[in-house]
C-alpha cells in the first residue's frame, strides 16, 4: 500500500501477484510514457496528413497477421462494426488494405493489408526506431540493457508480445 491509501497491483509471474509499494515507481513510467508518446507522435506526423490515427492502427494490427475478419478487427479496436466497413471503405479506396473472400466461409470478407499499406507501417516504424536509437545513445550501455529488461517485463506484465516478436514483425 502507498503512503496515501492506494496499493497498485501488478502481475509479477504467471499466478503471482505483487503490490506497488512506491507511487515514484508509477510517476516515473507516467513520464516515460509521455517522452515515448512524443516518440510516437513524431514518427506518425509525416502521414497523419493522409492516414487518421484509427486507420493506421488498422494497419499495424495487419501488418502482424496474414489477413483478419473485419468484425474482428473492429472488435480489437473497439468499433461498431457498420462504421468500421467505412472506414475500411476508404482504405480499400486509398489502396492501403484489400478485402478477401474466406476460403472457410463465402459469407466471411477477410481484410489484409497491401504492400503500400505495410509501406506507411514500414516508413513510420523506421522514423520510430531512429528517433529511439538517439535517445539510448545518450545512455551508458549498462543502462541500455537495464532498460532494456525493465521494458520486457513491463511488456509481458502488459500482455503486449515480446521484443523478439516484435522485431521478426519489423515493429
Amino acid at each position: 500500500m502507498t503512503s496515501g491509501g492506494v496499493g497498485f497491483r501488478t502481475r509479477v509471474e504467471v499466478g503471482e501477484v505483487a503490490e506497488v509499494e512506491d507511487t515514484a515507481t508509477v510517476e516515473a513510467t507516467l513520464v516515460a510514457s509521455r517522452a515515448l508518446l512524443g516518440v510516437v507522435a513524431r514518427s506518425l506526423s509525416g502521414v497523419l496528413q493522409e492516414i487518421s490515427l484509427p486507420q493506421f492502427r488498422v494497419l499495424v494490427i495487419l501488418s502482424t497477421h496474414e489477413r483478419l475478419r473485419i468484425g474482428r478487427l473492429a472488435e480489437q479496436l473497439h468499433m461498431n462494426r457498420s462504421t468500421f466497413s467505412r472506414v475500411i471503405d476508404r482504405m480499400t479506396s486509398k489502396g492501403w488494405v484489400r478485402r478477401v473472400p474466406s476460403s472457410d466461409s463465402r459469407r466471411e470478407v477477410l481484410v489484409e493489408i497491401t504492400d503500400s499499406g505495410a509501406a506507411i507501417v514500414s516508413e513510420v516504424t523506421e522514423r520510430r526506431r531512429q528517433e529511439i536509437a538517439r535517445i539510448l545513445e545518450r545512455m551508458p550501455v549498462h543502462d541500455q540493457r537495464e532498460l532494456m529488461d525493465a521494458l520486457n517485463r513491463f511488456s509481458l506484465a502488459a500482455g503486449e508480445p515480446a521484443v523478439s516478436e516484435l522485431l521478426d514483425l519489423g515493429l
